[in-house]
Formats: C-alpha cells, sequence, structure tokens
C-alpha cells in the first residue's frame, strides 16, 4: 500500500493536545503514512506536531488501548502490523450481519440511487487504481445498503465490525487489487437484487458470498 504524498495533520483549533494528538496519529495510520511496524518516537511527534511529548505519550496510549498501537520491548511503540486471523474473523462475521441487514433493509429509491452513484466513483478509480480510497467508497456502499435495516442492534453490530477493520489497516484491495473490478459488478448485481424486490433469501445469499469472495481473494494471494 502506497503512502499519500504528505502526512495528515489537522489543525488543533478547539480541542486538547491530546485529543488532537490522538487524531492526527490514527489519521497517518489510517491513510498509510506510518504502515505497520512503525516506530512511534514521541519526541520525533513531538517536534512535528508542535506539541510536548507528554500528550503523545497519551495519545499513543489511548491508540494502543484501541489496538492500532503495540508496545514492543527494547523497541518500544509501533504501528500494530494486520492479524489475518482476526481479519478472516471479521469478515466472516461482516458477511453474516451483512447479508442478513441487507435482506431485510427497507431503501429508498434515493438510497439506491445513492449506492449506485458510490459503485460508479469506484469504477471511476480502477484507471489508477488507490486501494485506500476505493476501500473508503467501499465502506460508505456497504454502510449505506445496511443503513436501511430496521433493527438498530443489527446495524450498530455491522457499524463495529467495520470499525474493527479500521484498525486492520483495511488494506484488503490493496492485497489483491484484481479484487476491486469484481467487487464492482458484483455490486451492480446486488443493486440489482435489491431494485427489483429479489426475495430476501436471494439477496442475504449473494450479499453473504460476496464478502466471503474477498476473504478468498486476500487468502488465495498469501
Amino acid at each position: 500500500m502506497s503512502s499519500p504524498a504528505t502526512p495528515t495533520t489537522p489543525a488543533l483549533e478547539g480541542r486538547s493536545k491530546t485529543q488532537y494528538a490522538y487524531e492526527t496519529l490514527k489519521q497517518r495510520i489510517v491513510d498509510g503514512w506510518y504502515g505497520p511496524g512503525t516506530r512511534l518516537v514521541f519526541d520525533r511527534i513531538a517536534r512535528d506536531l508542535g506539541v510536548s511529548a507528554v500528550p503523545v505519550r497519551e495519545a499513543v496510549r489511548r491508540l494502543e488501548a484501541e489496538g492500532w498501537v503495540v508496545f514492543e520491548r527494547n523497541v518500544g511503540a509501533q504501528v500494530a502490523g494486520v492479524d489475518p486471523d482476526q481479519y478472516r474473523h471479521a469478515m466472516h462475521t461482516l458477511a453474516l450481519l451483512e447479508g442478513h441487514a441487507m435482506a431485510t433493509a427497507r431503501l429508498t429509491p434515493a438510497a439506491l440511487s445513492r449506492a449506485a452513484t458510490l459503485n460508479e466513483r469506484m469504477r471511476a478509480t480502477l484507471a489508477a487504481f488507490d486501494p485506500l480510497g476505493f476501500t473508503r467508497l467501499n465502506r460508505e456502499f456497504h454502510l449505506l445498503l445496511c443503513g436501511g435495516c430496521p433493527n438498530p442492534h443489527l446495524r450498530d453490530l455491522v457499524t463495529r465490525e467495520w470499525n474493527l477493520l479500521d484498525v486492520l489497516r483495511r488494506s484488503t484491495f490493496a492485497l489483491v487489487p484484481g479484487r476491486a473490478r469484481e467487487s464492482v459488478e458484483e455490486h451492480d448485481e446486488l443493486l440489482r437484487l435489491l431494485r427489483t424486490g429479489a426475495p430476501a433469501a436471494e439477496v442475504e445469499a449473494f450479499a453473504r458470498q460476496h464478502k466471503l469472495n474477498t476473504v478468498s481473494a486476500v487468502v488465495s494471494a498469501k
């Protein structure tokens, strides 16, 4: 996965220095500027952000609690690597949750139109492929379709699993860029099923298999 040309540094305005450091470091990890295994040197980061080392240390401790950072003896703080088992378990869980959520969703024509627009934007990125940008759009697409589910607990579970994938670096399409084109085509079919009022069981099975196809692609690539 390629890193952005410059790191993301949000403005400090209206936030504590610890919150500022936390949000900046987290965004840089998500953007790929700090990749898995990158050492986080407090003094260097503090100088970069224009704060003392104390808020940086507190921010890194918070990121550690959330799974973004690990501490290794004689090395210090570093960005956590991707755990293949956690990734697989999260994706299998999402396959089940999203399948049911989409099958029971009550989606307006406007929501389906928005989903189609997102999928076209994903298709447009394929020529000059940006894995992180594609993944952000993919997340928005899936959460939009699941957002029509009338069960708030199920919607919350879907969002929580997507947040876990954030921690696991969301680099799927960087590992298997060829899967992106297949995914867009499967989105087309999923939208067709939803628009035409296909039986819930058919929508659920297709949505579930769509997610599992990505897992299979990642496993086969290793």
